[in-house]
């Protein structure tokens, strides 16, 4: 007996990242985050909820998976893609500045987080085109 699997909604494909920095003593630092299963090195970034904006979907993001508030400062920065699901996953990418790092956040248990400077984030990331949008987006900082 084969079971009838539902197709995967569309709005699932639809995502949205920030790239959260600081200056901490004259030097740009970029927060990076582990993800759950493999702790690999990402960005925050997730699905665009039904009814949010990319922007107010990223930043509940960087909340939930980083711990951090602030403001995006920046309009869409570019675009990278990839695969999961069972099809190609979009992530719009926005500027964050961080104002407050919080203690405790949502998935404090599950990620671990460290902020790096911009060179060494970048070697941290295996998506190319995310890579060249922070190496694009830092120089101007």
């Amino acid at each position: 007996m084969s079971e009838n699997k539902e197709p995967t909604p569309s709005w699932l494909f639809k995502q949205s990242a920030v790239i959260p920095y600081r200056k901490k003593s004259g030097v740009l630092e970029i927060l990076m985050i582990t993800t759950r299963k493999s702790k690999r090195w990402i960005v925050p970034k997730g699905v665009v909820d039904p009814g949010c904006t990319p922007q107010e979907s990223a930043i509940n993001e960087a909340y939930e998976e980083a711990g951090i508030k602030g403001k995006i400062v920046s309009d869409v920065l570019g675009s990278y893609s990839y695969d999961k699901w069972g099809g190609t996953c979009t992530v719009k990418v926005f500027l964050f500045k961080v104002d407050k790092v919080l203690d405790k956040w949502p998935e404090s248990e599950e990620r671990k987080r460290e902020w790096l400077p911009v060179k060494k984030a970048i070697e941290r990331i295996r998506e190319n085109k995310l890579k060249k949008i922070i190496q694009k987006t830092m120089k101007s900082l």
